[in-house]
């Protein structure tokens, strides 16, 4: 089976919700992205967002914390109902990264994929290169984050 079959073109599924806490964020900040307004609240009222919010990065993190237990379920559904799910690999890249809104302590990010499209490699027979389209939105349905990633699919 292929991804296209599963999910077809525009079909639109939600992967899971992450809650970013006070906590999470800060954590993640010292590590990954130490900006002020990622570390520290009193400085994050101070800055251009208003409040301590998370790194785009962090908000990106979750979406990937959402989707692959999502996949792994969806293998186990489509093998229990005795199809052989579409072996996927890793992604050669993404493309229009775009961070539409802070995500402040407190928000919970809903995570959304859409299979867009499949492209047949030519130098690999049976491979694809997939195309999803990866977004997050907030507590009160307002867009957060959203990019385009590649999918292999393979054999």
């Amino acid at each position: 089976m292929r991804l296209s079959e599963v999910h077809p073109e525009g079909t639109k599924v939600m992967t899971g919700s992450v809650a970013f806490t006070a906590d999470d964020i800060i954590r993640f900040a010292e590590k990954f992205d130490p900006q002020p307004f990622h570390l520290d609240a009193e400085a994050a009222r101070q800055s251009l967002f208003g409040g301590l919010c998370a790194s785009g990065w962090h908000t990106c993190a979750g979406w990937m914390k959402c989707f692959v237990p999502y996949w792994l379920g969806e293998m186990k559904r489509l093998a229990a109902a005795g199809i052989e799910p579409p072996k996927l690999g890793p992604s050669p890249g993404f493309r229009d990264m775009r961070w539409l809104r802070p995500v402040f302590a407190g928000d919970v990010i809903t995570y959304f994929v859409t299979f867009v499209t499949a492209k047949d490699l030519e130098s690999r027979p049976g491979w694809r290169i997939n195309t999803i389209l990866c977004e997050g939105e907030n507590q009160n349905g307002e867009a957060v984050i959203r990019f385009e990633s590649k999918v292999i699919e393979f054999p």
